[in-house]
């Protein structure tokens, strides 16, 4: 390592050791630091980019038979179930975990996600980890929250374990930012982090040594991502490595990452890392069809094969933030990008009711609908009853009124009855009644500065 080199990494090295951060975490972060200062932006040649090969997406329509679904069955007492629970619902301006929230019928995002890991454990009479990954700042109330449950932690493997934590980088100077409040010099490093996390904890090692052979990890915010057993007894039948769910891409989509060939291997590709003047190219959706649901799939022991060659190479996303009027950046990965790591990697075209995620209120008020219901195994599904050539509601409402969640719940005390809605967009200040029912396509204008008010038992629609 040049003597330029240990200069511009140093001060970072030196501040993660206070931190008493592992070493495989400071060396990876180093290298992210290193490439940020020589120039990588993470843009990924557009020359490059190639559409995915015939067999590199399979249609879970060709998985879903009894055969797969008996393997996979068989196998549920060798896999974990993780769940991402890292973010605050800063969108909606809270500073808790957004897992929080109460999304359907007075239960959490955190209620229903251990519910669904319950149910799942009774209905197959299997004893399967569920593990959250949180950050530093969600973990203390989360765990609150999950007191009350019994038996949630199995096999003594923990509950929960810890995302690491990265200094931000000012963007002036390339160095630690060092604000007056300690806490505000520091980042979540992106969910691409759960490998260095799992690997430095010894909780790898410990997966292994319990019969742990799979892992299936999701985002605690997308209540339709549930175990399913065909699509284990698949990977299995064709030792596949790693694996990611993808769905059919809606023009409300198109900034989704998507799966792509480059280099001769099937990798994601999030619009950050889309060079200039080919973001055009990149959302259009009879190109790329797909995006990524965060749903991932993968073996504990390629993982660990792979790590112990090194930590993976995953590309660099910089993410610019401005915190207390300073310009800073955060160095990100994607844990999707691992599928750019294994030889034996696919991705699986799964139907629309796999990605039910709640990112702002406007997703909210639809799961919160009868467009959704919440099934036996407290998994969030679409409506049977509801037209499904209709789609999922698209819903846009007021930012300036509802973003949030204090404003939201003033204005939608009560769910409305979406089962027959195509899409509703909301302008202006609104406040809507008991049993409010919205059908087909639906706008709701106030311009004026007083609140508007939707009586109870309303219809609107054509």
């Amino acid at each position: 390592m040049s003597e330029k080199t240990l200069s511009e990494t140093e001060a970072f090295v030196r501040l993660m050791r206070q931190e008493r951060q592992d070493e495989r975490v400071i060396r990876a972060f180093s290298s992210l630091v290193r490439r940020y200062r020589e120039g990588d932006t993470g843009k990924l040649p557009w020359a490059e980019v190639r559409e995915p090969e015939a067999t590199d997406i399979v249609r879970y329509a060709d998985l879903d038979d009894v055969a797969l679904r008996e393997r996979g069955e068989k196998l549920l007492g060798t896999l974990a179930v993780i769940k991402l629970n890292g973010g605050l619902g800063t969108t909606m301006k809270l500073e808790q975990a957004k897992s929080l929230i109460a999304v359907r019928e007075g239960l959490s995002f955190l209620d229903v996600t251990a519910r669904q890991i319950l149910a799942l454990r009774e209905k197959h009479a299997a004893e399967i980890p569920w593990l959250l990954m949180h950050s530093f700042r969600t973990r203390d109330d989360s765990l609150r929250k999950l007191a009350g449950y019994r038996n949630l932690a199995v096999r003594g493997l923990p509950l929960d374990f810890l995302q690491n934590k990265v200094p931000r980088i000012v963007k002036a100077s390339a160095l630690p930012a060092a604000f007056a409040e300690a806490e505000d010099n520091w980042a979540p490093p992106g969910h691409g982090d759960i490998y260095l996390a799992l690997w430095s904890t010894g909780l790898l090692e410990q997966m292994r040594a319990q019969g742990i052979r799979w892992v299936f990890v999701s985002n605690v915010d997308n209540l339709g991502a549930t175990v399913d057993p065909c699509i284990l007894g698949y990977l299995d039948r064709e030792q596949v490595e790693f694996a990611m769910e993808v769905t059919d891409k809606t023009l409300a989509d198109i900034k989704g990452g998507t799966l792509i060939r480059c280099r001769g291997r099937l990798e994601l590709l999030e619009v950050a890392q889309v060079e200039q003047g080919h973001v055009e190219d990149f959302q259009d959706i009879k190109t790329f069809s797909v995006f990524n649901t965060n749903n991932l799939w993968w073996r504990v022991d390629a993982l660990l094969d792979r790590l112990e060659k090194g930590a993976l190479e995953l590309p660099m996303i910089v993410n610019p933030k401005t915190v207390h009027g300073t310009d800073v950046v955060q160095l990100e990965t994607a844990m999707g990008a691992a599928v750019g790591c294994f030889a034996h990697a696919k991705g699986i075209r799964v139907p629309r009711s796999r990605f039910a995620p709640v990112k702002a209120t406007s997703d909210l008020l639809a799961i919160r609908s009868d467009a959704y219901l919440l099934d036996e195994g407290f998994a969030i599904q679409p409506n049977p009853a509801r037209d499904p050539a209709l789609g999922p509601p698209l819903v846009k409402l007021d930012d300036r009124f509802t973003k949030g969640i204090a404003d939201f719940e003033t204005r939608f005390p009560y769910p409305l009855s979406l089962i027959a809605c195509k899409s509703l967009k909301v302008e202006g200040d609104v406040r809507f009644g008991r049993g409010v029912r919205i059908e087909g396509d639906v706008t709701v204008r106030n311009t004026s500065q007083e609140q508007q008010v939707v009586p109870d038992g309303t219809r609107l629609g054509p």
